[in-house]
């Protein structure tokens, strides 16, 4: 019993690995929310300021108006490159994290499965024990019951 007891000890084991991996998960998933977030943020910026731009652009504008603004977009689109990077790292966690929740799984239903085939072959050897008192006990009422045929005759 204490190789059942082992296997239930790693099944315990597996099961909160397998829970870590989750909430692993779940917060690359949350990163990588927040990080789109962002990055819809900014891109939404970029467009309102290009609006907002071309609408006032009908007027004249001064060139060193116009330099600033430049900067400003190209600061921006430099915000949002960045971001794009950290969008892509957090979709690797993601894939990272999932990958390594399925293994955990996976760990997890091979410790379950080998737990049920030694649990049947225990219950398999307690019934053909079971089996062999069976026969055993019949086997001596055979005897027990010629025995006292014999001793009537």
């Amino acid at each position: 019993m204490s190789a059942l007891r082992s296997l239930q000890l790693a099944i315990e084991m597996a099961v909160a690995q397998r829970d870590q991996a989750q909430t692993r998960l779940q917060q690359a998933h949350q990163a990588q929310a927040f990080a789109g977030a962002q990055m819809q943020q900014l891109t939404d910026y970029l467009r309102e300021t290009e609006q907002r731009w071309l609408s006032g652009a009908r007027k004249s504008i001064e060139p060193e108006l116009l330099h600033h603004h430049y900067q400003f977009v190209a600061r921006l689109i430099q915000a949002i490159e960045l971001q794009d990077g950290v969008l892509q790292g957090t979709r690797q966690r993601v894939e990272i994290a999932q990958q390594e929740l399925l293994k955990m799984e996976q760990r997890l239903a091979s410790f379950k499965q080998l737990l049920q085939k030694r649990l049947a072959a225990i219950a398999q050897r307690q019934q053909r024990s079971e089996q062999k008192q069976m026969d055993e006990f019949a086997a001596l009422l055979v005897q027990r019951h010629r025995k006292l045929q014999a001793e009537a005759i």
